[in-house]
């Protein structure tokens, strides 16, 4: 479903009538990855075999020396074909003040800058060109050994006008098939496809990676050359597939251009498109707002009764898994067994469905039984492998813990619709009244040895002024004759619970 706004766009991917996937993307600040901008070397630091480069962002982004192209050195495709040679020092790479085109692989998350890389590629419906690589890659997804050679096959003869052979070649006369001009990879949409699919596709490439030659160079630093899709268009190549029923537009500018999209690049599902024009918004008809606000909870209730808690720090994320009220029918051991197969397929989609990255902790409970261990860690890697994102899945240790990672190139969604809380600063908590009441007779006691005064005015929050006048009556009535001088308290309906300034009058 594709929910369209003047200011916003979103896009909500429902299997089996469950919300798995949410993207948004909004006028004021669209996401980066993709783009290919012309850039200048801001900073080389040897230290950290990278450099800063500015391409016209806020903030400098960062370039690794394992991402530049380098003459003579092979490149690693997305099935894992070839090996890359170690990286030489920054140095010998790139100088301070050289410009040099670089493509947005993460977007800036947090406090850190965009993630940069000198490998281009370009994606299409089936394929990833790879213009500065010989590569002919097959994705790891497809994981049918005879498919994957037949569309290896095909893009070789396509790529190369020779057919490969039907046999290996002899070590007395070989036939090897030139190298390609430029490598490519095929995705996981080619799965099945036909030959006459792909040769469309590796003609878009060629036209588009022309026109991005000619923008390279004529373009100044910090100008974009390419620019990605906009999300409506980008999640019909991603997320069509045979297997989606329908795809419901509400906008009818946006089903417009998606239909001449899927026209030109996926007839055979183009009345798979549809407007939607009923009055009730497109989202509330399947429950996707109630589970986008629900997404952004720390706890996830389990249909047993059990719950998982969800936090997103800075170094990882953790689940944890409780039984909750689900007490079980025989004992202890199953109870905790069915909990946890039921918590692994609902941590899969809340990964999926929160956008979470980087290293994940989940802590299952307890388990004795190591057949019960394999089987909740294979339900976990089976609820994962729809995820169109790269996850690894470690085996489980002996705390019950399950390590993974999980790649994320945008931010969360908690992280693109929230922002910290300004009364707790993003901790989580604030601290009680009591505490405040008790800092703000040390900051009265401090501010009396610096200050001449006749009397004091505190103003802080109702809850901590009542809660000195009630509770600490007798406390502020040694603190005056402490320091021999008056205290008024005021409340400020404004102030958070933190919050306090202590006057001299």
């Amino acid at each position: 479903m594709i929910n369209v706004t003047p200011r916003e766009t979103r896009v909500a991917l429902v299997e089996n009538g469950m919300l798995q996937e949410v993207h948004v993307e909004r006028a004021s600040r669209r996401g980066y990855v993709g783009n290919i901008y012309k850039g200048k070397v801001s900073r080389v630091m040897p230290g950290m075999q990278a450099a800063f480069v500015e391409i016209g962002l806020d903030r400098a982004a960062f370039l690794h020396a394992s991402d530049i192209v380098r003459p003579h050195a092979t490149v690693t495709g997305e099935n894992g074909d070839g090996a890359a040679a170690p990286s030489p020092p920054i140095g010998e790479l790139v100088r301070d003040g050289q410009d040099i085109v670089v493509q947005v692989v993460k977007d800036p998350i947090g406090t850190k800058g965009a993630r940069l890389t000198t490998h281009l590629s370009i994606p299409s419906r089936y394929l990833v060109l790879l213009p500065y690589s010989k590569v002919l890659g097959v994705s790891v997804r497809i994981e049918d050994e005879t498919e994957r050679q037949r569309l290896k096959d095909m893009l070789a003869l396509l790529t190369t006008g020779i057919e490969p052979p039907s046999t290996p070649p002899s070590a007395t006369q070989p036939a090897v098939p030139p190298a390609p001009r430029l490598g490519y990879i095929v995705r996981t949409n080619a799965e099945g496809q036909s030959r006459e699919a792909l040769a469309e596709d590796i003609d878009y490439l060629g036209k588009l990676w022309t026109n991005i030659q000619e923008q390279m160079a004529r373009a100044r630093v910090g100008e974009r050359i390419y620019e990605d899709l906009s999300l409506p268009l980008r999640a019909l190549r991603d997320l069509m597939r045979p297997s989606i029923e329908k795809v419901r537009i509400d906008s009818r500018e946006t089903l417009e251009r998606a239909q001449r999209f899927v026209s030109q690049f996926m007839p055979e599902l183009a009345e798979r498109v549809e407007h939607y024009p009923g009055e009730r918004p497109i989202f509330d008809l399947y429950g996707v707002e109630d589970e986008i606000q629900n997404a952004l909870k720390k706890d996830v209730p389990l249909k047993s009764g059990g719950y998982l808690i969800v936090d997103q720090t800075e170094a990882m994320t953790t689940i944890d898994v409780n039984t909750g009220g689900f007490l079980g029918t025989r004992n202890l051991e199953e109870t905790v067994f069915r909990t946890n197969l039921e918590a692994a397929q609902a941590a899969a989609r809340q990964l999926r469905l929160r956008n979470l990255g980087g290293i994940i902790i989940i802590d299952f409970i307890d388990m004795t039984d190591e057949e019960h261990q394999r089987q909740v860690l294979r339900q976990l890697q089976k609820s994962m492998a729809r995820d169109h994102a790269k996850a690894t899945v470690y085996d489980m240790s002996p705390l019950g813990l399950v390590e993974m990672t999980r790649k994320r190139t945008t931010e969360s969604l908690e992280r693109q619709l929230c922002e910290p809380c300004p009364a707790c600063g993003g901790r989580g908590s604030v601290k009680t009244a009591e505490t405040i009441t008790y800092e703000i007779f040390r900051e009265i006691t401090r501010a009396v040895r610096q200050f001449e005064a006749q009397q004091l005015l505190v103003l802080a929050a109702p809850k901590v002024v009542n809660r000195i006048l009630e509770e600490e009556s007798v406390a502020v009535a040694e603190l005056e004759e402490f320091i021999g001088k008056t205290i008024r308290f005021q409340p400020e309906e404004h102030y958070s619970q933190e919050q306090y300034d202590v006057v001299l009058l």
